[in-house]
């Protein structure tokens, strides 16, 4: 017998913000796209991109000279529609970072704009990017918020950074909607889809300990087959399909809708015969279907609330929808977190020589603070007293701000190469400086475990019991917190 006695290396864990006992669960339903399909990012957002932009130039748009970039944005970034610019902010809702456009601002220009505002998701000036599907469309409106700022859009009519909003978000849309780049894909998915040998044999394992397993995808059926079949029937058992591995099979679902509303219409896929047969009654198991609600998979599966995990991709349509409404449990896949991983690993003993320094600079200021406060009690005749003269304490104040200055030139490369790990731009995806990023609050919020990849069920197996970590506060430190 192989037993692997080491717990699985931090990209191929799942990271729990809930406790969440996986023996307890009856049903688990993935989303498709980015969960169990992923997409090489840069090769789709390209295309898609260029699909919007073309129907742009079809507009009269001056398009046709713009590049998709794919360094430009990262997920959980936010557009300002009032200001066009892209964001990202804090948990509280403090922006850090900001481009105008495409043109990175200053720390000042930074602060002069967002000094009284606070990111509230619910409010229309913001747009949160909470999906890989997102960074085609932040790319486009950078760059034409430069070409308005530009005046090269006049002609158009275009008088707001809301208005080139628009626009593009229907361009995007479109290109997504349409099915000229579906069609792309399933013809040359070499291109498009980076394979995981891993996730059928993960699925596998859930499956044979006794869980029930969906998919529940927005994508069309016809697309929905070709994909499974193309990643994963190549690496099951001699005889078997990606069909045999799932009860139920839900495509165009019209996720958030399918959580919060029990439509009437859905239809059987009957494959034999190339139709789409209305439905009477419920969903029957082993079958395929084509709209639905998520009450029709609680009533097919007999269970409900936390005996069903979802897995998605998407924050709002995925996760949050489907606690909110049904409670069931949540795993977010945020396939980026390998990248974040790797970064700070990298990154350790540079990590490590940072703390350091902090920790002296905090000691120093201290000292350097009660210094100040000794001379200042000194010269107004108040307080208690120390020994020292007034000339001997401001020596003592000169030489605390040439140590704090020296340390600081220190501390200042190595914060700043911290800032950008993983994106020389926007830096790590669940943190913005010291703080938690705004992704990170919705991650916090949403899902009750996530995880980079789908098949990370493979190492911690159907029967894991996954513990929420023991709150952080900032009083933790000391003899109680043991920091």
């Amino acid at each position: 017998m192989i037993v692997d006695p080491d717990l699985p290396h931090p990209k191929r864990r799942i990271y729990c913000n809930r406790t969440l006992n996986l023996r307890s669960i009856g049903a688990i339903g993935f989303d498709m796209d980015y969960t169990l399909i992923h997409y090489r990012t840069e090769v789709w957002e390209a295309h898609a991109y260029e699909h919007a932009k073309r129907r742009l130039l079809e507009r009269g748009w001056p398009v046709a000279h713009l590049e998709f970039d794919p360094t430009f944005a990262s997920l959980g970034l936010i557009l300002d529609l009032d200001l066009g610019n892209v964001v990202k902010a804090n948990r509280f809702g403090y922006i850090k970072k900001a481009c105008h456009g495409t043109e990175e601002l200053s720390f000042e220009a930074c602060r002069r704009a967002y000094a009284r505002e606070l990111v509230d998701l619910a409010e229309p000036r913001w747009r949160f990017m909470n999906t890989l599907f997102a960074l085609s469309e932040a790319c486009l409106f950078a760059q034409c918020v430069d070409l308005l700022d530009q005046r090269k859009l006049e002609e158009l009519g275009f008088l707001s950074y809301r208005d080139v909003y628009g626009g593009v978000r229907s361009a995007i849309d479109e290109a997504h909607m349409m099915g000229h780049l579906k069609s792309e894909i399933m013809a040359e998915p070499d291109r498009f889809v980076e394979l995981d040998p891993e996730l059928p044999l993960a699925l596998l394992d859930l499956r044979h300990s006794g869980k029930k397993l969906a998919i529940i995808t927005n994508s069309e059926w016809f697309y929905t087959r070709a994909m499974m079949s193309y990643a994963f029937d190549r690496f099951l058992p001699e005889g078997q399909t990606w069909r045999g591995l799932f009860d139920l099979v839900i495509a165009a679902a019209r996720k958030p809708v399918f959580f919060t509303m029990d439509s009437p219409v859905f239809r059987v896929v009957d494959e034999e015969r190339g139709l789409l047969e209305p439905v009477v009654g419920g969903l029957a198991l082993g079958e395929a279907y084509v709209g639905g609600h998520a009450t029709l998979v609680e009533e097919a599966f007999g269970l409900g609330g936390e005996e069903i995990l979802y897995v998605g991709d998407h924050i709002f349509a995925d996760v949050n929808q489907s606690k909110k409404t049904h409670r069931w449990r949540t795993a977010l896949v945020v396939r980026e977190l390998e990248q974040d991983l790797d970064a700070l690993e990298s990154f350790k003993p540079e990590q490590a020589e940072l703390s350091r320094l902090m920790a002296e600079k905090e000691r120093l200021e201290h000292c350097f603070s009660q210094v100040r406060l000794a001379l200042q009690r000194k010269r107004a005749s108040y307080g208690p007293q120390v020994e020292d003269s007034e000339e001997a304490l401001e020596a003592q104040i000169r030489d605390y701000r040439a140590q704090l200055v020296e340390l600081d030139g220190r501390i200042a490369p190595l914060a700043e190469r911290s800032s950008r790990l993983s994106h020389p731009r926007w830096g790590l995806l669940m943190r913005t400086g010291n703080d938690k990023s705004h992704l990170a609050r919705q991650v916090e919020k949403s899902a009750d475990v996530y995880m980079a990849r789908v098949s990370n069920f493979l190492m911690q197996t159907p029967f894991v019991y996954l513990r929420s970590p023991r709150g952080s506060l900032p009083h933790d430190h000391g003899p109680e917190g043991g920091a």
